[in-house]
């Protein structure tokens, strides 16, 4: 006798297809990966990406809406965190299938 599959409800399926199409981008996944290593502000994870800072804010915005990150005011300064502890597991996922490795 098969396993009876567990199937995930349509609503759920469409929330997860969202946050993967937010997190499909090169810039929002170099950014993970830094903020999987600790908190950095909009200047410093725009430096990384070599992208302006208004647009590191964007991406920033767009991954901290579906959950995935959070962010703390230091004074002037907001520094970003990782607040979904998968995203751990999906950044393993996508460096053990595409040979990439973590940013320093």
């Amino acid at each position: 006798m098969a396993a009876k599959v567990k199937l995930t409800t349509l609503d759920a399926l469409g929330q997860a297809a969202e946050c993967l199409r937010i997190l499909a981008h090169p810039h929002r996944l170099r950014m993970v990966q830094m903020l999987l290593q600790g908190e950095y502000t909009v200047g410093e994870l725009a430096e990384a990406c070599e992208i302006p800072s208004p647009m590191a804010s964007e991406h920033l915005r767009l991954m901290q809406r579906c959950g995935f990150l959070s962010s703390q005011k230091e004074g002037r300064k907001v520094f970003y965190q990782v607040a979904e502890p998968h995203l751990q597991d999906i950044l393993n996922c996508i460096e053990s299938r595409f040979g990439v490795e973590a940013a320093s």
